[in-house]
């Protein structure tokens, strides 16, 4: 159903830097110009205090004009280095909260079926411990990460400049250097890839714990639950420690080999002075000199720090291309629905037409869900649908909306193939309240509102009142201002589903589904709500997927689902007599039911 777009990673992070592009290539401009002028003051400092210039008449003066240009290049290498980290920390917490809008807005847009592909708690560690990862390479990436190889550029040409045969030290020793790194790249990537998953398994654990903290006390399985995050935690320290255990190499590897080549520079550079000044008791003009030589290990210092700084870059690079590749993955995302080009923008009634529709979760399923599913509604009706667990009631009402497509045949809604609706305009027109009811904190209102956001508070008690919501409300010491706690908590099972049922009728829809959407309210609510239903919105279409057949023997036309497939469909007391399984399950709650009187009236 979903598919994934074929982009490179950097490329599809790249899209998110948007109105940050300035400062992202200001920031290296003004790297280049620090990296430069640093590597220019050991030349510079070499030419001050050589023996050439102090033996020279008016040799204060040369000191005090080599000064000056030490003192302005320091000034602008200060400068540089200021102005770079003010403009690449705009780049890139820029980048990191473009990149959290474009994940959150992705997954609004994700369908049903890209939903699936996701965790809860994988997108929230994508749009928290990644971005963040991100981010931070990001920065080192326009600052370190473009200082270091000009930095290392310079101060070895800057070397040849001064000796020649002594600088190819530094090129010999540093591609061994490089493979060494290399080497510790490819062996710590599986531990990063297999941690990030681990994240999302650790979040996952939270957020279960959190969620069900009544259902943990009920059943006294505090301790389950904390060894249970003590397993997930202790997995993602162990991977951890053995992925530094290894990165932590970086550090005595370079420094081993930088100073290895300044330890190779000094005793290579003294005998050269020492065999310059053999027998003449001083250094001939033009020999290599100890203030170049001087230079020289300023350079091999100048070198070990960009290595020493690429180790950092090295290091943080490494854990967040799993992070980037993750976020990409997210954003990479396509689904196939979406509002068509000129979609329909008007759904001229409720009736509703399934022809020839099979549906499955995914191309590699052997079984459709639904199959042969065909059936005519029309405007104005009221369908009841029944079936046992597992009979694919919902994923048979979800088709309507288009929250999944058809996998073959057609589903239309008012006489128009819902694939040809604008999005917007066909879930505007379906309302479905479905199984699992949802309230966002904020006050009963504003959640209210989210059916339209422009409801007066007449039409907002109008709906309360169709629900059966209005009693309760007034109840409540702050009437229709009472403030909802996240997944409304302070609510029971049964306000919470007539606050969702009355929150899907200020849409004012064409089509109203209500996925088992009354099991937690008692029958005389259930009845008084089927009643205010049939009484204020006749043209309404509207589908009951319900457990109990009290609630659906008075609908228009009963459907019967079994195994995906509709068995049965017909009025209450036709299927009495056509359908068996309708007929079992009528009398079994009808025997319930009467057992229960008479127990109560014996008690």
């Amino acid at each position: 159903m979903a598919k994934t777009k074929k982009a490179g990673t950097i490329g599809t992070l790249l899209k998110s830097v948007r109105q940050y592009k300035k400062p992202s290539i200001i920031t290296p401009l003004f790297m280049v110009l620090e990296a430069f002028c640093e590597c220019l003051i050991p030349f510079f400092m070499a030419k001050m205090i050589s023996e050439q210039v102090l033996a020279m008449d008016g040799a204060v003066a040369h000191i005090l004009k080599y000064g000056l240009v030490l003192l302005l290049l320091a000034a602008c290498s200060i400068t540089s280095g200021v102005m770079a980290g003010r403009f690449g920390a705009t780049a890139s917490c820029g980048f990191a909260a473009n990149l959290r809008h474009d994940l959150f807005y992705k997954v609004q847009k994700f369908s049903f079926a890209n939903v699936d592909n996701f965790s809860t708690s994988s997108l929230v560690t994508r749009l928290t411990t990644d971005v963040t990862n991100v981010q931070q390479s990001y920065q080192m990436c326009l600052r370190i990460a473009i200082r270091v190889p000009l930095q290392f550029i310079f101060a070895i040409i800057m070397s040849f400049t001064i000796n020649a045969r002594l600088a190819w030290v530094f090129l010999v020793i540093m591609p061994i250097l490089a493979i060494f790194l290399f080497a510790i790249m490819r062996f710590v990537m599986p531990f990063f890839r297999r941690i990030f998953k681990k994240y999302d398994a650790l979040n996952n654990s939270v957020q279960e714990n959190v969620g069900g903290i009544r259902v943990v006390k009920s059943f006294v399985r505090e301790g389950y639950e904390t060894e249970k995050f003590d397993r997930a935690a202790s997995e993602v320290k162990n991977d951890f420690t053995k992925a530094e255990k290894v990165l932590a190499l970086n550090n005595p590897i370079m420094t081993l080999f930088v100073n290895l080549a300044a330890v190779l520079i000094s005793f290579l550079g003294a005998t050269a002075i020492i065999r310059s000044a053999e027998g003449l008791g001083k250094i001939p003009e033009g020999a290599f000199s100890p203030t170049e030589l001087s230079a020289l290990i300023t350079y091999g210092v100048q070198i070990l720090s960009c290595c020493m700084m690429f180790s950092m870059v090295f290091v943080m690079i490494t854990m967040s291309f799993e992070s980037a590749r993750r976020i990409a993955e997210v954003l990479n995302q396509e689904s196939d629905l979406v509002s068509p080009e000129n979609g329909v923008k008007e759904v001229k009634d409720g009736s509703i037409r399934f022809e020839n529709v099979n549906f499955k979760y995914s191309a590699k399923a052997n079984k459709y869900t639904l199959s042969d599913i065909n059936l005519d509604i029309r405007s104005g009706e009221t369908v009841g649908v029944l079936g046992g667990t597992g009979s694919s009631k919902t994923t048979f009402i979800q088709l309507i909306p288009r929250l999944y497509d058809a996998t073959e045949g057609e589903v239309s809604v008012g006489g128009v193939n819902v694939k040809d609706y604008d999005l917007d305009t066909l879930r505007k027109e379906v309302s479905v309240v479905l199984q699992k009811n949802v309230l966002f904190s904020g006050t009963i209102k504003e959640n209210l509102r989210w059916g339209d956001e422009n409801a007066t508070d007449e039409e907002i008690e109008r709906v309360c009142r169709l629900a059966q919501a209005d009693e309760f409300i007034r109840a409540f010491p702050d009437g229709y201002d009472t403030y909802i706690e996240q997944g409304g908590t302070n609510v029971s099972g049964g306000q919470k589903q007539r606050l969702c049922i009355a929150r899907a009728l200020l849409r004012k829809p064409k089509v109203l589904i209500l996925d088992d959407s009354t099991s937690a309210v008692d029958t005389k609510t259930d009845a008084l709500i089927r009643k205010a239903f049939a009484e204020e919105i006749p043209d309404t279409t509207k589908i009951i997927i319900a457990q109990r057949v009290s609630s659906v023997e008075h609908a228009d036309k009963i459907i019967v689902l079994d195994g995906g497939k509709i068995i049965a469909c017909g009025g209450h007391e036709e299927l009495l007599k056509t359908s068996g399984i309708y007929r079992e399950i009528y009398e079994a709650q009808t025997k319930s039911k009467a057992a229960e009187t008479t127990e109560g009236g014996e008690a």
